[in-house]
């Protein structure tokens, strides 16, 4: 879905108000839901989320947190729900799989690490025990409570924050603040902002870690579209930044075309936007997980032309993230000896 403009405005509006006894209907069932004990893995669990629904820049964090724990001698594995994809797990993530199989982010993710996907986290928890994994980054489920969590982490947009601070569907939080701060360790705040600014001051008002991070693109692909005239397309949380990290890279951005967040695109979306660039003389360019769902179309002609955009996270404080997450799996560790 893409999120509603009004869900961003910093005080509610009018659709927000009207919406509001729908919000505290599921701000309840949300609450109740977050206070159940979850099962104990096997394994260390770190978990990446959000307060809201959308792109905050989760999985680049994920895959930063587990380039730190590679670098520090553990074998992670990362366990998502596997959202957007037919198979309910659990299963580890191969080469032969697609977006439709697995969804885009395990796609991405797997890459980089063993990837497992499961509809049941505690099951695709003790999948990543059995093959060897000796840590789990658990790809979203913040407020799943399915699974006990070592350390928390939750990802901000700088740009937008929580929002008007209304649960859905008055606005974009997944279930109260007050109720998710006690499951938070930790807070990163991808990019500038004055909502990301605020958050960060009452995250470290009641005691959490904030870090300040940005997402940056690779330096080569941005060397090689500086001047270009693009066709940019992604169907993301919030498509604008890839388009804003276009122009930051030197691209002129001629069109650019916003779909909803995991949009499954069609043999004729893709034609289309082809047909589009070809005629205007632009090189397309999209995001590497649109890239995971254009390769999952079945139908669709080969488009060698099509330009990835890859953005790594890059995090101010490294050090800092790298001491907690690391005394937090040597704390679960001793508690277990």
């Amino acid at each position: 879905m893409r999120a509603p403009r009004f869900w961003w405005h910093p005080s509610p509006s009018l659709p927000a108000s009207l919406l509001r006894p729908a919000g505290a209907i599921y701000t309840s069932i949300a609450a109740q839901r977050m206070r159940r004990l979850g099962e104990k893995a096997d394994l260390p669990v770190i978990c990446i989320g959000n307060f809201t629904v959308g792109g905050a820049g989760k999985t680049p964090t994920a895959l930063a947190v587990a380039k730190i724990l590679d670098a520090a001698g553990e074998s992670p594995a990362f366990l998502s729900r596997g959202y957007g994809g037919r198979l309910r797990g659990p299963v580890q993530v191969r080469v032969k799989h697609t977006a439709t199989d697995v969804g885009d982010e395990p796609i991405l993710l797997s890459k980089s690490a063993r990837t497992i996907i499961s509809r049941d986290r505690p099951a695709g928890a003790r999948l990543s025990y059995e093959m060897g994994s000796t840590v789990i980054i658990m790809d979203d489920g913040l407020q799943n409570p399915s699974l006990l969590k070592d350390c928390a982490i939750a990802v901000v947009d700088g740009a937008t924050g929580i929002g008007n601070g209304l649960t859905l569907p008055a606005g974009p939080l997944r279930a109260p603040m007050e109720t998710q701060w006690p499951a938070v360790d930790a807070v990163i705040v991808i990019g500038d902002g004055e909502p990301g600014l605020q958050l960060a001051e009452e995250a470290a008002a009641r005691g959490k870690r904030v870090f300040n991070a940005r997402l940056a693109p690779e330096p080569e692909a941005a060397k090689a579209l500086k001047g270009k005239k693009v066709l940019a397309f992604a169907g993301i949380g919030r498509p604008e930044k890839v388009f804003e990290t276009l122009r930051a890279c030197g691209a002129v951005v001629d069109v650019a075309h916003a779909f909803p967040d995991h949009y499954r695109y069609k043999a004729s979306d893709l034609a289309a936007i082809r047909q589009e660039a070809e005629g205007l003389g632009l090189l397309p360019v999209t995001t590497e997980k649109d890239l995971a769902r254009v390769a999952a179309v079945k139908d669709a002609e080969p488009w060698p032309d099509l330009t990835v955009l890859p953005v790594r996270l890059r995090i101010d404080n490294e050090a800092g993230l790298r001491n907690l997450v690391l005394r937090r799996i040597n704390e679960r560790r001793l508690r277990v000896a």
